[in-house]
């Protein structure tokens, strides 16, 4: 096969390129399950549901709600903030401290490891091509003539093989590297964004619902001026 040609022709440093690039295969493959199916959600709609519940005093209903949904990060995070909802304010920020602080690691879990792998296969490359320089000049250093052309020639075949199959490797990875990032920052700024919202709405909910008669009474009473010649109190 020509796939094996070209390996063996690499030499042993292109098959630890291989390796490097099914481990960049297999962790791209899982971070895009984990971030763009198992943690996604429709987060407007859960959220307004959410908002729904406690201002109808239904902390039960909500409750039962997140505990249904706690695979996804975002609503197991509520679910941490929700059971101190009868807790004084600052018991209700420390909540909302700790579900950001045991979600934010499941965003980011390994990530980072498929930069490295990018940068290990290019790494690999680099050596493939120096061993591949140095198998040539020890070919036109020692080799005896009738055997130096084909000697050379396969030296540059591994040093030409192994930069190619680095760079196939590491392009790909730093582009789904880019993606799954991307991903990632956004369900981070989601899950900031509406825990932050969701401990504000607990504080204040044991304000006093303001009414329109509240705000626009209908009848307002206006003091009455005094009358020209009239003496002040």
């Amino acid at each position: 096969m020509a796939f094996l040609k070209f390996m063996n022709e690499s030499g042993v440093v292109g098959w630890f390129i291989l390796l490097v690039g099914i481990g960049s295969l297999v962790l791209v493959a899982e971070r895009a399950k984990a971030l763009y199916k198992d943690y996604g959600m429709n987060v407007d709609e859960f959220m307004a549901k959410i908002q729904n519940l406690i201002l109808a005093k239904k902390m039960d209903e909500a409750l039962l709600m997140c505990a249904q949904l706690e695979n996804k990060p975002l609503a197991s995070a509520f679910k941490t903030i929700l059971e101190k909802a009868d807790r004084d304010d600052d018991t209700i920020f420390q909540a909302h401290d700790i579900a950001l602080s045991e979600t934010v690691p499941l965003y980011t879990k390994r990530l980072h490891y498929l930069s490295m792998l990018a940068n290990v296969a290019t790494l690999l490359g680099l050596l493939g091509t120096i061993h591949g320089l140095i198998l040539s000049f020890q070919a036109v250093a020692t080799a005896d003539p009738a055997q130096k052309q084909a000697l050379l020639a396969h030296g540059i075949s591994v040093s030409m093989y192994t930069t190619a199959l680095g760079l196939a490797v590491a392009i790909p990875a730093m582009v789904f590297y880019s993606f799954l990032v991307a991903r990632q920052n956004q369900l981070m700024e989601q899950l900031s964004e509406k825990t932050s919202k969701l401990a504000e709405l607990l504080t204040s909910a044991h304000i006093p619902n303001l009414t329109r008669q509240n705000v626009y009474p209908d009848h307002v009473t206006v003091p009455t001026p005094p009358t020209p010649g009239s003496k002040a109190s």
